[in-house]
């Protein structure tokens, strides 16, 4: 448990220094008492049907980490087609099997940012968004997604 306790500590000093991104709005633990939960929220990429909105996603920190990956998910509900609209599970697989200690929690809400933008459609956990995407109807699918943002995530910060 010390080896976590430094590494997520180092974390947050780092990210202390540089509090805010384009990308990301805040990140660090949910409370002092509990550096294995931490919250972040991430700004809506530029150009996308998500700009404007701030999107949460909670992160728990194995005690293993950084050898084991935390498990990271949306509490803002997100139409996406790699992220499960009910569960906020995110399928991303640096979350998984393409895991490395060399990512941060930093580094690694930023690859999230980045899936926002760049939808994978041929590994969903939201069908209906991906069909749309499949099915070249990317108007459908932008009207769908700014509509859920702006239901969902103008308000999370």
């Amino acid at each position: 448990m010390a080896s976590v306790t430094k590494r997520l500590l180092k974390e947050l000093h780092d990210i202390r220094k540089e509090p805010s991104t384009a990308e990301l709005a805040s990140l660090g633990p949910v409370s002092d008492a509990d550096l294995l939960r931490w919250r972040a929220v991430l700004r809506g990429p530029r150009d996308t049907p998500y700009a404007g909105g701030f999107f949460e996603l909670l992160i728990d920190i194995p005690e293993q980490y950084p050898i084991r990956p935390p498990t990271l998910t949306f509490a803002t509900p997100v139409c996406h087609p790699n992220v499960h609209f009910d569960t906020g599970e995110i399928c991303l697989d640096i979350l998984r099997t393409q895991w490395s200690p060399a990512w941060t929690l930093a580094s690694t809400c930023l690859a999230i940012h980045v899936l926002l933008a760049n939808p994978e459609p041929s590994s969903p956990l939201n069908c209906d968004a991906a069909n749309l995407l499949r099915c070249g109807d990317g108007l459908g699918y932008q009207s769908l997604v700014g509509l859920y943002t702006r239901m969902f995530a103008y308000s999370a910060q």
